[in-house]
């Protein structure tokens, strides 16, 4: 693996001319082709466009985490050997699968992983903005009752 520090760019820089409508293969695209009615309408499209809506650098940041996330394992790889990037992808796993976060702390995304990730120190949209603000909060006895099932009989 190489040591790229962006993400290869996924967008496609150029697009090949069709002459039917990207929304519908089959019709003809008045906007592009011809705007006078006298002329006969161009040859339908022989395949459907792959045009992508969404912005090269919004290809680029979405693959952007797992790009340095990649780059620091294969970093750890070759300065520690293969068992340093393997103990920590388990003990990532360990964090993930057992971790519990109450709702009275605010439900906040894992404090252990992202230590073990690397990333305690950023604070992301996620972090400010949960979308429990106009949520009724439970009280931290009665989410551990529920959680351990203190309750029952």
């Amino acid at each position: 693996m190489s040591l790229r520090i962006v993400p290869a760019p996924s967008h496609p820089s150029t697009t090949t001319p069709n002459l039917g409508a990207p929304s519908a293969p089959g019709v003809h695209d008045t906007l592009r082709a011809n705007l006078s009615l006298s002329t006969s309408a161009a040859p339908k499209a022989s395949a459907p466009s792959n045009t992508l809506s969404s912005h090269p650098l919004e290809s680029r940041l979405s693959q952007w985490r797992t790009q340095q996330d990649h780059l620091k394992m294969e970093m750890l790889r070759r300065q520690f050997g293969i068992a340093e990037p393997v103990r920590r992808q388990m003990e990532l796993q360990i964090v993930r699968a057992g971790e519990w976060r109450p709702a009275v702390f605010g439900a906040t995304a894992g404090l252990h992983a992202d230590i073990l990730s690397g990333r305690d120190c950023e604070i992301g949209w996620e972090d400010v903005f949960t979308g429990e603000e106009l949520r009724e909060t439970v009280d931290f006895h009665v989410e551990m009752e529920g959680r351990f099932r203190m309750g029952e009989w």
